[in-house]
């Protein structure tokens, strides 16, 4: 089973325009999600799927210069990007991660890379399901090429076709799923990176932490010794799916 990483990267946001590649600890943050993203023990190969917009061809050189497996491919039909990229790699498995989590965390990535491995028939399995139990920003999706392929081809909603995976989620007759849990609920933590309050969060945690590969319990028990940190972003909210 070829299994392959698939980070999505454009420098469009609307609310932090550029983000992917703003500094983080001497390095850009989408350097600082391959990393991390390449610590897991299932990936066999990390991919960034970028845009054909102009405004990605910083992207593209960064990929370039650091020797990094890279595709191009729509800006909004996100779905399309991941088939393509998924289809050129001969991937088996897809793994979706997206740039702005720069303390994406290999040992979930495994996990959940297993709990799709261990349970034979399953399509999607994903620590974003019901009952989200880790913070935002470790958010990880796994899935067959089967079925990103049937959603690719099936999926006629714009919206959803952004996000991906929205199709396999809403259509549990057709999809099997299961949901990575935690024991401790941490769903209240916002680790993702959207806006400058988010950047000054993860940056701090940074420095706090001192070398690249600490785990994510590491940053729990960072949060813990500067609990006043997490007023930094409580205030912004998540993007809804419609």
């Amino acid at each position: 089973m070829h299994i392959v990483a698939i980070i999505q990267a454009r420098m469009g946001s609307t609310r932090l325009p550029g983000k992917v590649l703003m500094d983080l600890a001497g390095k850009s943050m989408l350097e600082r999600v391959i990393q991390r993203c390449r610590r897991a023990v299932w990936l066999d190969e990390v991919i960034i799927a970028t845009t054909h917009k102009a405004a990605d061809n910083d992207v593209v050189a960064l990929c370039a210069a650091r020797n990094w497996p890279w595709f191009r491919g729509s800006e909004d039909d996100v779905l399309d990007r991941y088939y393509q990229a998924a289809q050129g790699s001969k991937a088996d498995i897809v793994v979706r991660i997206t740039a702005d989590c720069p303390l994406i965390e290999p040992e979930i990535i495994d996990r959940c890379v297993q709990e799709l491995m261990d349970n034979p028939g399953t399509d999607y399995a994903s620590n974003c399901l019901s009952p989200r139990t880790f913070p935002r920003g470790l958010d990880v999706e796994v899935f067959t090429f089967a079925a990103l392929e049937r959603a690719w081809r099936e999926d006629n909603n714009p919206d959803w076709r952004e996000h991906v995976t929205v199709f396999i989620e809403r259509h549990p007759e057709i999809f099997q799923s299961r949901a990575v849990v935690n024991d401790v609920d941490y769903s209240h933590l916002r680790w993702c990176v959207d806006t400058l309050e988010d950047l000054d969060l993860v940056r701090r945690i940074y420095e706090a932490c001192h070398q690249e590969d600490f785990s994510w319990r590491e940053v729990l028990a960072v949060l813990g010794e500067n609990p006043h940190w997490l007023e930094i972003n409580r205030s912004v909210m998540q993007k809804e799916v419609m």
